[in-house]
This record gives C-alpha cells, sequence and structure tokens, in this order.
C-alpha cells in the first residue's frame, strides 16, 4: 500500500481530535460522579490513610527483618498500603461501579447512545487509574511527612511504572470479574471476600517472611502479591540500581491480559439479575 493510500486510510485530525473530547468529557463526568459521592470518597481516599496509620500505629514503628536485612515498619507498609489503593481503586470500586450501572440499565442506556462503547471504558479504566496515581501520591507524602519514609530518586521511575502496569492490569480484571457477578448487592461482599484475604497473604498487612511457606506459594499465585513485590522493591533500602521489578511486572502485565481476554469474552451491557 502507498504511502497516499495509507494516508487516505487514516482518520482526519479533526476526527482524531473529537474523540480525545469525547473521553475528556465522559472522563470529566465519571471523575465528578466519584468525588461527589461521600461513601466513594471515604473508601477510595480516607480507608487507606486509616490503614497506614492503624497499622503503624498498633506494630510500632520499629523495625523487623525483611528479605534478611531490618527495615523500619512505616517504610514496609507505605508500598503495601500503596498497593491496597491500587487495588482498591482500579478494582475493588470498579468492580462494583460496573456491576451497579449494569443492573441498574445504566450501561445500557449509555450503549444506545451516539457515544462509542470504547469511550465508555477508556473513561472507566482513566477514572480509576488517575484515582490510583492521586491516591498513592498521596500516601507517599504522607509517609514522607509523618513517618520520614523516603523514596530514592533512583527508584521512583520504576515505582511509577509499577503502580501504571498494576492499575491498567486490576481495571482489566475488574471488567472480567464484574462479568461472573449477576447480582448488584452481591457485588461488594464478593469482591471483599476475595481480596482481603489476599491483602494478608500477598505481603500487603504482614510480612511474608511471617507467613508460611504454604501462604507465600498460594499469595504468589495472584497479582496482589506481585504488585506488592514491585512498589516495595522501590522503597528497600537495600535495593540497588533502578529497583525495577521486571518479573512482578511482566506477571502483572499476563494477569491484565488474561482479564482483558476475558472481559471481551463475557463482558455485557445489558442486566444479568434477570
Amino acid at each position: 500500500m502507498s504511502t497516499s493510500e495509507v494516508a487516505r486510510h487514516q482518520p482526519p485530525p479533526s476526527a482524531r481530535m473529537s474523540d480525545v473530547r469525547l473521553v475528556a468529557h465522559q472522563l470529566r463526568y465519571d471523575l465528578l460522579l466519584v468525588l461527589r459521592d461521600p461513601q466513594s470518597r471515604f473508601f477510595t481516599f480516607a480507608l487507606p490513610v486509616i490503614f497506614l496509620i492503624l497499622l503503624t500505629s498498633l506494630f510500632g514503628n520499629g523495625t523487623h527483618f525483611v528479605n534478611g536485612h531490618a527495615i523500619k515498619n512505616s517504610t514496609y507498609y507505605v508500598p503495601g498500603i500503596c498497593t491496597l489503593g491500587v487495588v482498591a481503586t482500579s478494582f475493588v470500586n470498579l468492580v462494583i461501579t460496573i456491576t451497579v450501572q449494569r443492573e441498574s440499565g445504566i450501561l445500557k442506556r449509555r450503549r444506545s447512545t451516539p457515544v462509542p462503547a470504547w469511550v465508555l471504558i477508556a473513561s472507566r479504566v482513566l477514572t480509576s487509574a488517575i484515582l490510583a496515581i492521586v491516591l498513592v501520591a498521596v500516601i507517599v507524602v504522607l509517609g514522607r511527612i509523618i513517618y520520614g519514609v523516603h523514596l530514592p530518586g533512583s527508584t521512583l521511575p520504576a515505582f511509577v511504572l509499577g503502580v501504571v502496569v498494576g492499575a491498567a492490569a486490576f481495571c482489566c480484571l475488574a471488567f472480567a470479574a464484574a462479568s461472573f457477578i449477576r447480582n448488584e448487592d452481591s457485588a461488594q461482599p464478593i469482591i471483599q471476600a476475595i481480596i482481603l484475604p489476599l491483602y494478608f497473604i500477598s505481603g500487603v498487612f504482614v510480612p511474608k517472611d511471617q507467613l508460611s511457606t504454604t501462604l507465600q506459594d498460594i499469595g504468589n499465585v495472584f497479582p496482589v502479591a506481585h504488585l506488592n513485590s514491585a512498589l516495595f522493591k522501590a522503597f528497600d533500602p537495600a535495593t540497588t540500581g533502578s529497583g525495577l521489578a521486571g518479573t512482578d511486572l511482566l506477571i502483572l502485565a499476563a494477569w491484565g491480559m488474561g482479564g482483558l481476554i476475558i472481559a471481551l469474552w463475557r463482558f455485557s451491557w445489558s442486566p444479568q439479575s434477570s
């Protein structure tokens, strides 16, 4: 195909700009919807901060051994709560939101509008990703101000990459998980029943060194443990170099790809509880 033929098949710049405006408009609506909901604000922003303060207060800010070397409790818990924040915004909240909107008919009505389906999906994913990034930034800043937890500049790019890959993977998994939940009332208890045990066996609340080998092996099967490992590596004082956790990021990406495939296969815009 010649260059002129390729150019003819590409959408004009005005059409591409129109798509960007559509996503931006829908994104603004979805962000306002979250920020104007007191319950959503609490579970999105306040609860992770409460967990950080509670865990550090409960166990003190002394040191314990992780991966064979001593580390302050606060330095361990800041990346752990960042993991919780990413999972909460990109997976837990998103699954609940998708299920509620689908079963109440909102998704079906939106699908019937002239707005393309991909715009609605992109907006929901971007909303979750933005909230995850903002929440992580808040936790890192609070950890620095309150507990003196330091994130080295050399590992900052690896930490940001971990947050972005984690948010993208869990957004894909959220669309996949929502396709298996048929009732909006059961969405929250089902998801919480799945994710809360994973927090404990993935090193978020309890260091892996304090878990049995069996629990560690089970936790390592799931993506929460790999997100936590990737973010912790950026804070770990023993880390040298860039702090890039390549294996953990690849496993996260594989989980996200699997979630995307399932979502494309099973996702429905119509209520499923009938």
